[in-house]
């Protein structure tokens, strides 16, 4: 149950426009695969997982974590459903990826040089 003196209009604003800055904040804290890509802090193995360019901070190894436990699980999908193997399938998205991949973006070659496209 809200207090009273919350429910006074001034006190309501700032609560509000307090609510509203960690909200903001919050989503600062997270990134995702797309703005991770734009800055250049991720980009496309040649495994045809995630990983990162450079030395990660603790929040870019969470998002190359992340995104590479939901592949593999789909990797293993697709090969149990196609009967092609897991290195494979691994092959073939890393083959798609790099088609894809938007310009300023990194991949690396099948060397394993990373490239900007």
């Amino acid at each position: 149950v809200l207090r009273a003196d919350i429910m006074k209009p001034g006190v309501f604003r700032k609560f509000v426009a307090a609510f509203l800055l960690v909200l903001a904040f919050q989503s600062a804290w997270a990134i995702d695969l797309h703005a991770a890509k734009e800055q250049g802090l991720v980009g496309e193995a040649n495994t045809g997982y995630l990983a990162p360019i450079g030395t990660p901070s603790a929040e870019v190894k969470a998002l190359v974590a992340e995104v590479n436990a939901k592949r593999k699980a789909e990797f293993k999908r697709t090969a149990e459903k196609t009967g092609a193997t897991l290195q494979q399938v691994q092959f073939r998205f890393y083959e798609l990826a790099v088609q894809r991949t938007k310009p300023g973006h990194y991949y690396q070659d099948p060397g394993g040089s990373w490239k900007q496209k």
